[in-house]
């Protein structure tokens, strides 16, 4: 027999897993109250429309929708941005990202309904079950971590048993087993995985892309557009200032428009899985590009150099899911003394799949037309070169003569 719970916050998206999960856990605690909570992260409104209706009618007592853009994009999305963390190269961290500020909202919302317990539908073997947890643990101790999928009287095992299920209790699902993607979506990005992505003969098909064009559709003339950047925050788009969550909106039509930030990756999952999955990043993958180069003319080397260790080590906290940890936020500390300087603008020029830089400017550049020129100046004397390199070969030199 179950043990007794009261009441439970589930994160409630409407997708296949929290739909049938929200009628398990009134089977699963019998007589227990379940209030829906759901995290407007940018995910559009198509995703939104009639989620309160949808969660109430599968089973919910309330359902809870709290408008999260704002800080989701400058507290979250745009620290990771001053960091450069990108996982493994390519994976820009969009889910990543906004799991630990929707399990904090969802346990900020636990409380206040004096509520047991928080639940979570990832999976067993994913990433999201670690970052949802990760955060219980570290903001509320206390209350009981309610995971459906690891428990053993979870019988559905598969996403296509999860559509059998969802057509028995008669619930409402976009999903079915010809259209089977697990996407997530919200202001950063989309993620697709499943279906024929998990073959990796397969190429991800056009039809697949939803926050871009295909490159093939893409348009033959490029745009420009321009980014205002102050200590390292993006502020203005074409001169216009704008809220976060508005920048990354503007830029991810721009983007989207392009086929800028599409990827598709084999990536190591925290639990030592490999997984195949395409992402889309348009908006995010500019403001990188650009952020990128106003500090390289911003910061100086060492510290740019030191800065990459730094951005690795930023970007696996995120995607272990450790947002909420003394190490992050002493990295926090560091990134934002080296992002002072970080003011000035970027255009950038969109086209083709590609984000490229075509001029910046800064008030605090470092870069020096009269140094960097080959015409010898009074700023430097080539003379002066040779003594320094003659000290620093002095090992290479006492390496050759033995």
């Amino acid at each position: 027999m179950a043990e007794k719970v009261k009441k439970i916050v589930l994160a409630y998206s409407g997708g296949l897993d929290t739909s049938i999960i929200l009628p398990w856990l009134k089977q699963r605690y019998p007589g227990c109250e379940v209030i829906a909570f759901v995290a407007d992260v940018g995910q559009g409104e198509g995703e939104l429309k009639g989620i309160k209706s949808k969660a109430k009618a599968s089973g919910a007592s309330k359902c809870v929708v709290k408008d999260l853009r704002r800080e989701f994009a400058e507290q979250y999305c745009f620290k990771m941005l001053a960091a450069g963390a990108v996982y493994e190269d390519y994976y820009m961290l969009g889910t990543a990202i906004a799991r630990p500020l929707i399990a904090k909202a969802q346990v900020e919302c636990a409380l206040k309904e004096k509520a047991d317990a928080v639940a979570h539908g990832a999976t067993g073997k994913g990433n999201d079950q670690v970052r949802f947890e990760l955060t219980y643990m570290a903001l509320a101790p206390k209350l009981k971590i309610i995971s459906p999928w690891k428990d053993p009287s979870f019988e559905i095992r598969s996403r296509e048993a999860a559509i059998d299920f969802a057509r028995k209790h008669g619930i409402k699902i976009d999903q079915s087993k010809k259209k089977i993607y697990s996407r997530d979506r919200n202001l950063w990005h989309i993620s697709h995985e499943g279906a024929d992505l998990e073959d990796l003969n397969n190429e991800p098909s056009d039809n697949l892309w939803v926050m871009s064009n295909p490159i093939s559709k893409t348009p033959d003339k490029p745009t420009y557009v321009q980014i205002d950047f102050k200590s390292g925050k993006p502020v203005a788009v074409d001169g216009v200032r704008l809220a976060g969550h508005e920048i990354i909106a503007r830029l991810n039509k721009i983007g989207g428009r392009h086929g800028i930030g599409q990827v598709h990756l084999v990536e190591n999952r925290l639990i030592g899985i490999k997984s195949h999955g395409a992402y889309e990043t348009p908006g995010g993958t500019i403001l990188y590009h650009a952020h990128k180069a106003l500090e390289s003319i911003t910061l100086d080397r060492e510290t740019a150099h030191f800065k990459q260790y730094i951005a690795l080590k930023y970007a696996e906290l995120i995607y272990f899911g450790q947002w909420f940890s003394p190490l992050r936020e002493a990295i926090d500390s560091f990134v934002e003394q080296t992002q002072r300087n970080v003011t000035g603008s970027v255009r950038i020029k969109c086209f083709k799949g590609h984000a490229t830089v075509a001029s910046l400017s800064s008030p605090k550049s470092l870069y020096s037309p009269k140094l960097a020129s080959f015409t010898m100046g009074a700023e430097y004397s080539p003379t002066d070169a040779a003594g320094f390199i003659k000290l620093f070969g002095l090992q290479m030199r006492g390496r050759a003569r033995m």
